[in-house]
């Protein structure tokens, strides 16, 4: 089992592409922890945000009645991809892993199944 720390370094380095990574608390908008981004790109900012988005699906699917689980949300931009993957390991429950990828580099699929490995390693 891995912590946070060893966690993220994973992501940004077996995941190709990855330019940001961070786990967040979408219950209360709180980055646990992040590794990259820059001055450019505020993880902490682009976390809380998303918290926002999952709130959104979420309630959503309770409007509908799905009884679905969301395995992950992508969002695709011009030159970026972010993929947002709830938590379903034990103590991850209102956690999700929020991944930044450079859209020329990364391999989407690999980059989503990578993740969901590094999810079932992750002890929170």
């Amino acid at each position: 089992m891995a912590n946070t720390e060893a966690t993220l370094k994973e992501a940004m380095s077996s995941i190709e592409g990855t330019t940001g990574v961070a786990l967040v608390d979408y219950t209360s908008g709180m980055a646990l922890g992040t590794l990259g981004g820059g001055k450019d790109f505020n993880l902490e900012v682009a976390a809380a945000g998303n918290t926002d988005v999952i709130r959104a699906k979420l309630r959503t699917m309770e409007h509908l009645g799905l009884k679905e689980e969301i395995e992950d949300i992508l969002i695709t931009l011009n030159t970026q991809y972010h993929l947002i993957r709830l938590l379903k390991t034990r103590g991850g429950n209102g956690l999700f892993l929020y991944l930044v990828l450079d859209a020329g580099r990364a391999n989407l699929a690999m980059a989503r199944h990578q993740l969901k490995k590094i999810e079932a390693e992750l002890e929170v």
